[in-house]
């Protein structure tokens, strides 16, 4: 999803029109290239021999080998007519020559499709419609069930109808709202407490919650805590998991604004320590900004428990750094080279002085080699790491439960409401 996001902002940097494509009977298109058998379909049995089975030559639908077999032709199709993979993601195709710039990108198939040159734009439009089934769906309006709305200095995302579908499905549309997604004296933990009548149902609005965390990173962390108990959800997890959606019914058209500006990519960083009573595990959470626009975020529990809050931000911040490292690559094939280096940003001081200090020192040796990746990164000048103070630390948001106060002004960074509620 990071790459959409980045796909959108290009093009309104830009102020390129993004075009909706969608192919019909995708799967049908696919060469297979091994041999599968099936048998006679109903209505169409040879009488003669009723028990010989059939070799496709084609893929079909709730075939394993359909998605692959339907992108591998795609695929080639746009590589004949002058397209190349993305080195950071292989949904995205890029075209370049020397003066035109094009962008496709690939969800099974919905397709997304920029750039500069109208001419080479419709000339492919016209190459697909010739080799698929594809339908033309004018600009951008919805894309993977994510509503996009034009705004005079950028696009806004929301899953409106989605979030009010999930409200719906736990009968809690008319409940009463409450201003955060997570309650500061909740601890959830799983140690003598009864047990939750119906997981299925737990499971099936913590999923669908992760899905609406697409466009609200303002829930990420309320997420990441109740889907931890999806395999044996108890009575106290779903009462969170109740406030969280009390908390969705009352921001129900809230959603992420991408806005012209500067195409600077920065990112935060943060991490609690030992916030977990059950394992005493830290979580860790960063969000990395092009400009004003927030394009990625993640809200992870660390695998191994922190010895110090120094060792947990030290993670924390190898963490955010691999995902800086991929977002520089996928900005190179948009044209777009980033700075170098790019400012991470970082509230604990020890952490800084590890991470810029090449020498192992004793209370900290027993941290994995591959932590000190993000040593790697400042040595080749691919990052710079920062100090900032707690208080405007936005990467706060990922790692705790938070007062009301704190919570509305660090999501406020993130979020917005659309101007056309749902």
């Amino acid at each position: 999803m990071p790459t959409v996001r980045v796909f959108i902002l290009v093009a309104i940097h830009h102020s390129w029109p993004i075009a909706q494509l969608d192919i019909s009977n995708a799967f049908l298109h696919g060469q297979l290239t091994e041999r599968v058998y099936m048998q006679q379909p109903p209505g169409f049995v040879d009488s003669a021999h009723p028990d010989y089975i059939c070799s496709l030559k084609k893929a079909i639908y709730d075939l394993k080998q359909s998605p692959r077999q339907w992108y591998a032709t795609l695929s080639t199709h746009l590589q004949q007519f002058g397209f190349k993979f993305s080195a950071a993601d292989p949904s995205l195709m890029v075209y370049h020559s020397s003066s035109s710039s094009l962008y496709i990108l690939i969800y099974v198939d919905d397709i997304l499709l920029t750039g500069n040159d109208k001419v080479i734009m419709d000339k492919l439009l016209t190459s697909l419609k010739a080799t698929f089934s594809m339908r033309y769906l004018g600009n951008l309006s919805q894309f993977l069930g994510i509503h996009v709305t034009a705004l005079p200095s950028g696009i806004h995302l929301n899953q409106a109808l989605y979030a009010r579908s999930i409200v719906q499905k736990a009968g809690m549309e008319n409940s009463k709202t409450v201003s955060t997604p997570s309650s500061l004296k909740s601890v959830i933990s799983s140690d003598r407490l009864q047990q939750f009548s119906n997981p299925v149902l737990y499971r099936q609005l913590a999923g669908s919650l992760q899905y609406l965390t697409l466009t609200r990173p303002d829930i990420a962390f309320a997420v990441q805590q109740v889907c931890q108990h999806m395999h044996n959800p108890h009575q106290v997890h779903f009462e969170q998991l109740k406030r969280l959606l009390r908390y969705v019914n009352g921001t129900i058209s809230y959603g992420l604004s991408l806005s012209r500006g500067s195409m600077e990519l920065h990112c935060y960083a943060d991490s609690d320590w030992a916030g977990d009573s059950t394992d005493r595990k830290s979580v860790s959470g960063y969000c990395n900004f092009i400009g004003n626009s927030l394009i990625s975020w993640q809200v992870k529990k660390q695998s191994t428990v922190a010895r110090s809050s120094t060792e947990a931000e030290y993670r924390s911040l190898a963490i955010a750094a691999s995902e800086v490292i991929w977002l520089r690559r996928l900005l190179s094939d948009f044209n777009l080279p980033p700075q170098a280096p790019m400012p991470l940003y970082c509230d604990n001081t020890s952490a800084i002085a590890l991470a810029n200090n090449p020498v192992f020192h004793a209370r900290t040796k027993h941290i994995e080699v591959d932590c000190h990746f993000i040593r790697d990164c400042i040595q080749t000048k691919q990052i710079i790491v920062h100090h900032l103070a707690t208080q405007d630390q936005i990467a706060d948001l990922f790692t705790k439960s938070l007062p009301i106060k704190r919570f509305k002004f660090l999501s406020s960074k993130l979020i917005a409401a659309s101007a056309s509620s749902v």
